[in-house]
């Protein structure tokens, strides 16, 4: 299969890392992007228009550019910033573009997809939903339980994730979106923040169902700071198959075929045991590659998962 079907589930840098890595392998790819920022410039222009916070949005689309000067020199002005001492400062201009499309298109897919066309992009990039979205996680510290609102609060959350809810609840997916997950070869999840990039995936009820049903093979990209030595806020001191069985919960019937582990952590036995044991309990393996931009990073190097993805997907189509 030399043009697989693949649906890339995700948000923020870490989608655009995995889809900088996927459009080299087909151009059959549809990116299903997280609507729930609440900061920065997509938080204003949300705020302002009551549309879709464009911001991951724009990150996908800037990373399914092309490597011609027309691809590069389109992703440099959809992500080009502006600097000033008026309101246009911190704006990016793609998510400007963006907005005027939304503002005069009643569907925002349509908007994307002209963007999308004038970019001259590699696949297709959707919202995970059809209206701007909060995230509500409750957390349990010493202190005692705390709910705390919003994207970027709730990937700093620190402390137990009890629980996680979208806000309205079961929004709408794009039928795009579930119709490519329905029909994929593959699927890819992560990496990014668990709980606002990735974990919400599984909070859009018909999306989650049709994930779990789809015969596609999943493939979950763990973070590169999954593991317990990491420092920051979420997740902090957990293994990587915590990060699994956190994904379970919220998405019981979801197999994994494959989980893809960077060498540093691995280089932890205990740690690769411990999931190699949870992995195959959901039907799959893992695999081991090298996967950071440079040692120590929390980045992950395109076209490290370039090929570490080429690998994975030519022998899952033979297995």
């Amino acid at each position: 299969m030399n043009n697989p079907k693949v649906v890339a589930l995700g948000g923020g840098h870490g989608l655009a890392a995995t889809l900088s890595a996927l459009r080299k392998i087909t151009n059959e790819l549809t990116a299903i992007v997280t609507v729930a920022d609440n900061g920065g410039s997509s938080g204003r222009l949300r705020k302002e228009f009551n549309s879709l916070p464009p911001g991951d949005l724009r990150m996908a689309l800037a990373a399914l550019c092309a490597d011609d000067e027309w691809g590069r020199s389109w992703a440099e002005i959809m992500q080009y910033r502006f600097t000033s001492k008026g309101e246009l400062d911190g704006h990016a201009l793609g998510n400007l573009l963006l907005t005027a499309l939304w503002d005069s298109e009643s569907d925002p897919v349509k908007g994307l997809d002209k963007v999308g066309a004038l970019l001259k992009v590699v696949g297709r990039v959707l919202p995970m939903a059809l209206e701007p979205l909060d995230i509500e996680g409750t957390f349990k510290t010493w202190q005692g339980t705390h709910l705390i609102r919003g994207q970027q609060e709730v990937a700093l959350g620190r402390g137990i994730l009890e629980d996680l809810r979208l806000i309205p609840d079961n929004p709408t997916p794009t039928s795009q979106g579930v119709d490519a997950i329905a029909k994929a070869n593959f699927i890819t999840l992560g990496p990014g923040s668990w709980f606002s990039s990735v974990l919400p995936h599984l909070l859009v009820t018909k999306q989650r169902q049709v994930l779990e049903s789809s015969r596609a093979k999943k493939v979950i990209i763990l973070n590169l700071d999954a593991s317990p030595s990491a420092s920051g806020d979420e997740l902090a001191g957990s293994s990587p198959a915590d990060h699994l069985r956190i994904l379970r919960r919220f998405a019981p019937d979801l197999n994994c075929d494959v989980a893809l582990l960077d060498s540093s952590i691995a280089a932890r036995s205990e740690l690769l045991i411990e999931l190699e044991g949870l992995v195959e309990a959901m039907g799959g393996r893992v695999f081991v590659a090298d996967l950071a931009s440079h040692p120590g990073s929390n980045h992950h190097d395109t076209e490290k998962l370039f090929l570490t993805l080429s690998h994975i997907f030519q022998a899952e189509m033979l297995r």
